[in-house]
């Protein structure tokens, strides 16, 4: 209860530096990709036009490794989590499988991991991916990358997999920014 106290005052503490916006306007922060490594960076020619911070959770299972008989790991399973504006007004979500990202207009897309980075060691990885074409006309249309950065939590549980639990499933909390390009 204490992670889900902390959580959410992050995400109060995270909305306040994310602008959440359709293009850029005179008052609206740009978000920079100064600080990122490399690999997450979005291809030049592009550029911001959406922010959000998702909050919510990611399932993982208990499973024998491929190719491994005999050992086992925790495997992501998806994500679940509301994609909220500056405000804190839920303007998306995100979930999967497939990894799914829908605006409250309708209008959403799937995509391809192109690359992560390491963000520490309780936090899930820094990630850039390619998005598909987007269904529905919205807010989504005509994404090109997205990126998951500011990422706190969502690891693979810490307890025990192996031969007695698999198929368990356990959910963890999480949250990270999402940054949608567009072509420029």
């Amino acid at each position: 209860m204490l992670f889900k106290s902390t959580l959410a005052a992050a995400a109060a503490l995270a909305l306040t530096a994310c602008a959440s916006h359709m293009g850029t306007g005179p008052s609206a922060a740009v978000y920079s990709q100064a600080g990122l490594p490399d690999a997450v960076k979005v291809p030049a020619g592009h550029k911001v036009a959406w922010e959000t911070v998702g909050v919510g959770q990611i399932t993982y299972e208990c499973k024998v490794k491929a190719n491994m008989p005999g050992q086992h790991e925790w495997v992501f399973g998806g994500p679940d989590a509301r994609l909220l504006d500056r405000s804190g007004k839920q303007v998306g979500k995100y979930y999967g499988p497939p990894a799914t990202w829908e605006a409250m207009d309708g209008s959403r897309f799937t995509a391809t991991q192109i690359a992560v980075a390491p963000n520490g060691d309780a936090n899930i990885p820094l990630q850039l991916v390619k998005a598909n074409p987007a269904m529905g006309m919205g807010a989504l249309n005509g994404v090109t990358y997205t990126q998951r950065v500011a990422t706190q939590g969502g690891i693979a549980p810490r307890t025990a997999c192996g031969a007695a639990n698999v198929g368990a499933r356990q959910v963890v909390q999480y949250q990270a920014d999402y940054i949608f390009y567009k072509a420029s």
